[in-house]
């Protein structure tokens, strides 16, 4: 039987991978190309997380596509809107048709002599291993581990008789109306589950080690409503979403050179938002400066309500150990629970776990760099999917999907098979593929490729300058090692029916 070939091969069926099938059917029509997906449906993290609350934590207008205008009332979305509309999406595109599920890639060999990818594939529904080869690896396949979340190793914990959750894998049969919940963690997700479950719970605790930055938002974007009205949508949305970059940007810049007027209005806000008295210092002002971690958004201020309703507080202490009836903290205190969830955050994973092997000699990742945030030093036809930490996910990954069609169809008019990022500096300084300090990177990103301090090594987190490079900006940089290739060793074969 003939191996299966296509010329471009999509790994992962979430936000990015559907939008980079659109972009390659529209930019690279002639293009072959399948979708592999190791989960039984798309969606990727907006299927996975089914949590009370389950929201985005950014706006929907650069969330969103830049093909496909966010009409829903709501700037922060719920997931089960944000899913259908990926979902929505891959079918009104006809990217669904390409989709193989429960395919998840193990390996992935890269031969000069053929210019081709040759990727092993587990088949989650058959139990076999299959092959296919492509022309062009793109990886969309997020950062962290979708088959188990991080949970610290809690004394005691096997002492708790109720129940212990964790968002990533949320139970179905889970039952907390009128009973005793404690959230452990402050990120995002701990402030998202706090007011959802509160509504229900008989009381909520959010349980932090340390206090994040908190910014409470309106749910709906009074500017976006009225431009949609007066305007159509494909008018409308591109105003909004850059009027929207233009605020989180300028956000951020104040952070990082202005941190302590950043902390001040981040404060300000949340005095408004809570009763008079409340003890700010302790749970809601962190010891390091905003935007070191990504900072959480609040719809409609929905946290600072639950808590001076009384529905939910919080509570500031480290665990000294779990108990049969909750947790029992460093200070002595006790908080009594029927359930425990561990928001404690995700386990980073690059590139799904695959392992990548150019010409017999495997690729290790952190001696790699990163080429404009998007591909590997040395590492041949390959490009990844990943979005900004400062700023909406998808506004990278559209920019990346357009750079990664314009390479495509620049190798097809000059006749190349081959294009490599090349670090003619090997004395370049370097330094961490990302620079939160949040928990959950510091664990892994030593597992991570790494960045030079300079272009085209550098990962700038700037919408406005990656727009007018990746979108405009020469491709013959220097950097890029461009080659016509051996001729292939076998010919193509048309893809199989999806």
């Amino acid at each position: 039987m003939e191996t299966e070939h296509v010329d471009v091969l999509i790994v992962g069926a979430g936000l990015s991978g559907i939008g980079a099938g659109v972009h390659l059917q529209a930019n690279c029509p002639d293009k072959t190309y399948a979708i592999l997906e190791g989960r039984e449906a798309s969606g990727g993290t907006w299927d996975l997380f089914r949590y009370p609350g389950i929201r985005s934590d950014s706006d929907m207008f650069t969330l969103g596509y830049s093909f496909r205008p966010w009409r829903e009332a709501k700037a922060i979305a719920d997931g089960p809107s944000i899913l259908q509309y990926v979902r929505e999406t891959a079918r009104d595109h006809g990217v669904d048709r390409h989709i193989r599920f429960n395919h998840r890639v193990v390996r992935a060999e890269w031969r000069s002599s053929d210019a081709r990818w040759t990727v092993e594939v587990d088949r989650g529904d058959t139990g076999e291993t299959v092959q296919l080869t492509c022309g062009f690896l793109f990886t969309c396949s997020g950062y962290y581990r979708y088959d188990e979340g991080y949970t610290p190793d809690f004394p005691g914990i096997e002492r708790f008789a109720g129940r212990i959750v964790h968002p990533q894998h949320w139970p179905e049969d889970l039952d907390y109306a009128g009973r005793r919940v404690v959230v452990v963690g402050s990120g995002a997700t701990a402030v998202t589950l706090v007011p959802a479950m509160a509504e229900q719970a008989e009381h909520v605790t959010m349980l932090q080690r340390s206090p994040s930055y908190v910014l409470a938002l309106p749910g709906k974007d009074p500017i976006a409503d009225v431009l949609r009205r007066l305007l159509p949508a494909r008018v409308a949305y591109p105003i909004v979403r850059w009027k929207n970059v233009a605020i989180t940007t300028a956000f951020f810049q104040l952070s990082r050179r202005l941190p302590k007027v950043a902390k001040a209005l981040i404060r300000k806000g949340v005095e408004k938002q809570l009763p008079p008295g409340y003890d700010i210092d302790t749970h809601f002002t962190p010891r390091y400066d905003p935007w070191d971690q990504r900072v959480c958004l609040v719809p409609d201020g929905d946290l600072f309500a639950a808590i001076s309703r009384g529905s939910a507080s919080v509570a500031t202490d480290r665990i000294d150990t779990f108990t049969e009836t909750g947790l029992r903290l460093v200070s002595g205190a006790e908080l009594e629970a029927d359930v425990i969830v561990t928001a404690t955050g995700l386990n980073m994973l690059a590139l799904g776990g695959m392992q990548l092997v150019v010409d017999g000699r495997e690729v290790v990742l952190p001696e790699t760099l990163g080429y404009k945030g998007m591909m590997l030093s040395d590492v041949p036809n390959f490009a990844v999917a990943l979005g900004y930490t400062n700023a909406s996910w998808t506004l990278k990954c559209d920019l990346t999907c357009e750079y990664v069609c314009r390479l495509l169809n620049h190798m097809d008019r000059h006749g190349f098979r081959q294009v490599t990022p090349r670090n003619h500096e090997p004395s370049l300084p370097t330094e961490p593929f990302i620079d939160l300090k949040a928990g959950y990177v510091q664990r892994s990103i030593d597992q991570f490729p790494r960045q030079g301090l300079k272009a085209p090594w550098r990962l700038h987190q700037k919408y406005a300058r990656d727009t007018a490079a990746l979108r405009f900006g020469t491709l013959d940089d220097g950097a890029l090692e461009f080659s016509a290739g051996a001729a292939p060793a076998i010919e193509p074969v048309e893809p199989l029916a999806a």
